[in-house]
């Protein structure tokens, strides 16, 4: 099957309109900062893009950034303006004519930047095997990847790379889709519903379980939106199965809790982060206006604290009490009264 991705990739699809679904490709609205940063990417990187999300997080200056499956290196360009001259972006792909046009524009990009150096360099191999491309232990400040894990046969080793790799308090941010039940195995040998990022799609549940025995304790949904199917063909051979673009943020952080404890902490968001200044939006669960007082549980507070966030935020608390666990996080105690008495609070 992954040589029937490099074939896909490198041979059957030349642009972005030859995708027969829009699991491939991002239709959500950019924000204002984005476009002019696209604007100054080569038409030909562009053409090639097959992703399935942002993956431009927050704070990226000075940052060193991997790109796992950067394609034609669309994100990669995109993240080199956010980095600036300082930082640095590695893309690693397995198909050699994917790569071949990111490389092609190196130089184009990096007077179009303005920068004396580059800041970009894009490495021909498995995302499963970083080892092999002499990447090492906890050198990379944060990790991203657009709609390729799913294409990916071994993900449990993509993943163990990623937290390998990533140092303590960094993150892997990365869009991909996933179905609300398990692929049948008939359909993951399908190349085309492959290549298409539907039949090598994570059902949710097992991609949670796989995430926390990788590392990442704690997962956290940042987006989502459903996959939609145009193609009779592909309709007739996926049936009930629904598809999903997601993406989600991965800390590595030490000390993380299974369930969202509460230890009576909360935060107060400055509004210093760039392009946020009224609110801060941690993932799906966690708008946090500028300002005002968060509630948060154990593992929020060490992601805003431990982390690149730390001087954004006011802390309150520390972990010396414990009231259980969190309000309204639809993992309280099961137990009809207690439930019942359960106050109403954020949730984690």
């Amino acid at each position: 099957m992954q040589e029937a991705v490099q074939k896909y990739y490198g041979e059957t699809l030349t642009n972005s309109q030859d995708l027969q679904t829009n699991a491939c490709c991002t239709d959500a609205a950019l924000p204002h900062f984005v476009k002019p940063l696209l604007a100054r990417v080569h038409a030909e990187v562009l053409a090639r893009y097959y992703g399935c999300g942002l993956v431009l997080p927050e704070l990226l200056e000075g940052l060193t950034i991997l790109d796992l499956g950067c394609g034609a290196g669309r994100d990669v360009y995109v993240l080199s303006q956010l980095v600036g001259e300082k930082g640095q972006v590695i893309g690693v792909d397995m198909t050699e004519e994917q790569l071949a046009v990111a490389r092609r524009h190196e130089k184009y990009h990096q007077t179009a930047f303005g920068y004396k150096r580059g800041n970009v360099r894009f490495l021909h191999g498995d995302i499963a095997r970083l080892d092999e491309l002499e990447l090492a232990d906890a050198s990379v400040d944060l990790i991203v990847s657009n709609c390729v894990i799913n294409l990916a046969p071994d993900k449990a080793a993509v993943l163990r790379e990623a937290f390998r790799v990533l140092k303590p308090g960094g993150e892997l941010y990365f869009s991909d889709v996933y179905s609300d039940r398990r692929i049948p195995a008939d359909l993951m040998r399908d190349p085309v519903l492959y290549g298409e990022c539907l039949s090598g799609a994570l059902y949710w549940n097992d991609f949670l379980q796989l995430a926390r025995n990788s590392g990442f304790t704690d997962p956290r949904l940042a987006d989502d939106r459903p996959v939609t199917i145009d193609n009779p063909e592909l309709i007739e051979k996926t049936g009930n199965i629904r598809f999903y673009s997601a993406t989600y943020r991965l800390f590595k952080l030490p000390g993380l809790e299974l369930a969202c404890e509460d230890h009576g902490q909360s935060v107060v968001y400055r509004g210093t982060i760039p392009h946020h200044a009224h609110a801060f939006r941690l993932d799906k669960h966690h708008f946090i206006e500028t300002g005002r007082q968060f509630p948060v549980c154990g593992n929020t507070w060490r992601m805003l604290h431990d982390t690149r966030f730390i001087r954004h935020f006011d802390f309150y608390g520390d972990f010396d009490r414990h009231f259980g666990i969190f309000p309204g996080c639809g993992m309280g105690m099961p137990f009809a009264e207690a439930a019942a008495e359960q106050q109403q609070g954020g949730c984690c």
